[in-house]
């Protein structure tokens, strides 16, 4: 099946226009729908058999941070004291060890990409960064030198010997998280920094050579103009970055921006979307090309490294309290918060773990080339990507064509204006305004199942 879809004309009004700020989707299901799964929970090596394995993703989640900022929701917590990094990383070894035994006996195990998140994983010293990559190396056989490695860090951990440790050992992106070079904005966004600092770091990394620097931006922060916003642009641009990611403001349950903050939600998202198309357009202006709603890279980048690994269909290996694994079946991980307390709490009982042979908390999401939250996490991961996605690759997978499995949500989105009719033949992509709607499409993708798991969580 064939559907011309228009570009810009919205052919059907609604008498309520969807909030074009609803969540941010990275990975589908979203962890709250997650659940402990049945005890004792099924043994990894049961899980991976006869999964594909020669073009896996490796993540390796370190989730302590110098502070917290105000808008963070991620799982980690400040400081590590009494020797807690140390056991922290004696628990990622054993987990390390349990997984790849599990992954070995049916076939080959081969790493494709690999990023080390957080938290940050620069708060580690220069010597538990040196332990990091050799979990990730002699534990876990990455060859770490010959794949795409990106790793995540502060100005403020973005220190001299961190990075030297970082460029030896073959990281090939690096991603500052500065968010706004404003002063009054940061402190607005209830993130603790310096701009003096924040040039420092970006100098530092500059002459670390790593060969591709991305710089973190929040838009929608308040008291942010366009004019600052412009200025924050500038400041960034002006390290001539390789990628820059444009994040919109969220205020999320269980932060400390949701206490401070009580916005007009209409008039925020008016905010948002005015700053979203004045910083996309500056960015496209300057050389940039857009990979997605948020990511911007630059034209003259150096390349991202072999394209062997489709987030939509390979699988991933998560190691850390707040990572996650995902086989065709199952995705998993360790439980979630985001209260001090409970997070504290997690981290305790992880480094306490001796037996990592088992799957313990996710959910089953049916095979790989068959069931409904499949299909809706290919057609999702795919058409939220700039690039948006082929159908042919959808329909060698599912034997079917996502116009007939999905009709009443693209029919949806195309009477928005959401669907370019501009794009190839054969390719389904979003328009520019179907791109700067990203975070509400995606949820509209949602099963009810997972709809209602996520309804259901209780934030903790």
């Amino acid at each position: 099946m064939s559907t011309t879809f228009p570009t810009d004309v919205v052919t059907a009004p609604e008498s309520a226009p969807p909030r074009p700020y609803q969540h941010y989707v990275y990975a589908y299901p979203h962890k709250t729908a997650y659940r402990p799964l049945p005890a004792p929970g099924p043994r990894l090596a049961r899980v991976w058999r006869g999964e594909p394995k020669d073009a896996l993703s490796l993540y390796l989640h370190i989730p302590f941070c110098e502070v917290r900022c105000g808008f963070c929701n991620l799982f980690t917590r400040i400081g590590a004291p009494d020797e807690l990094s140390r056991r922290y990383l004696d628990a990622l070894e054993r987990q390390a060890v349990a997984v790849r035994e599990a992954l070995d006996g049916d076939g080959p195990v081969r790493f494709a990409t690999a990023a080390f998140g957080g938290g940050t994983p620069t708060f580690l010293t220069a010597g538990e960064l040196t332990r990091l990559f050799d979990i990730a190396e002699l534990r876990m056989g990455a060859d770490l030198r010959a794949v795409p490695l990106s790793v995540e860090a502060s100005p403020s951990t973005a220190t001299a010997d961190r990075l030297a440790v970082l460029a030896e050992r073959g990281t090939t992106r690096l991603s500052l998280g500065v968010q706004s070079f404003v002063p009054e904005e940061a402190r607005a966004a209830v993130r603790p920094q310096r701009r003096a600092d924040v040039e420092a770091a970006l100098g530092r990394i500059r002459e670390a050579a790593i060969p591709v620097l991305n710089i973190d931006l929040i838009y929608g922060i308040e008291g942010q103009t366009e004019e600052s916003w412009l200025r924050s642009l500038d400041a960034a641009l002006a390290w001539h970055p390789e990628e820059l990611y444009l994040y919109p403001l969220y205020v999320r349950d269980l932060t400390a921006l949701r206490a401070r903050v009580d916005v007009a939600e209409r008039a925020w998202d008016a905010q948002r979307l005015r700053l979203y198309r004045v910083g996309r357009d500056h960015l496209l202006a300057r050389g940039y090309a857009q990979r997605s709603m948020r990511m911007f890279r630059r034209a003259d980048a150096p390349a991202e490294g072999p394209e062997d690994h489709a987030c939509q269909t390979d699988g991933m290996i998560g190691l850390g309290c707040g990572a996650r694994s995902y086989t065709s079946s199952l995705h998993y991980s360790f439980d979630y918060a985001v209260d001090a307390r409970q997070v504290r709490s997690i981290i305790d009982a992880y480094t306490a773990t001796e037996d990592f042979g088992r799957a313990v908390h996710g959910r089953y999401v049916g095979g790989a080339t068959g069931g409904d939250e499949a299909r809706r996490r290919h057609l999702l991961q795919s058409l939220l990507q700039a690039r948006g996605m082929e159908r042919e690759s959808y329909r060698a997978r599912f034997g079917t064509d996502p116009e007939d499995d999905f009709a009443t949500e693209l029919a949806r989105f195309a009477a928005r204006g959401w669907l370019d009719g501009s794009a190839p033949t054969g390719v389904l992509r979003l328009s520019a305004r179907g791109l700067a709607h990203s975070d509400a499409l995606g949820p509209e993708l949602f099963s009810p199942a997972v709809r209602a798991a996520m309804a259901a969580y209780e934030a903790r």
